[in-house]
């Protein structure tokens, strides 16, 4: 997942993915029932993609790979931001941005997570 293009394939396979732009015309976001679960900023070069974590998974995360470091103007004990140059695997950020998606899910109600099953 190097490429925002890519990013937004797999965000798309993800049940009740949305992508908008809350904030201005540059930021997109990812969104599961109303709630942010990613960010990217489409003119960054290198690529970024802020993700939800676990707050001690952040610290470990930051410590294994230089390309991720605290959420960039987010909670930083709560999301990362992860450089899209080829210092996280490719899988760890397939595994980052899922787990950012069921994070969010997690947190939702009973009602909400059945409308995303269908």
């Amino acid at each position: 997942m190097r490429l925002v293009t890519d990013v937004r394939r797999a965000c798309a396979l993800l049940p009740g993915s949305r992508e908008t732009f809350p904030f201005d015309a540059t930021t997109l976001v990812f969104k599961v029932a109303g709630k942010m679960y990613a960010l990217t900023d489409l003119t960054a070069d290198p690529p970024t993609l802020s993700l939800k974590v676990r707050p001690g998974d952040g610290e470990a995360l930051r410590a294994a790979y230089p390309g991720v470091r605290p959420g960039y103007h987010l909670d930083k004990r709560h999301w990362v931001t992860v450089t899209l140059n080829g210092t996280v695997p490719q899988r760890v950020v397939g595994e980052l941005l899922k787990g950012s998606y069921a994070l969010v899910v997690a947190g939702l109600t009973r009602a909400q997570r059945a409308e995303l099953e269908g």
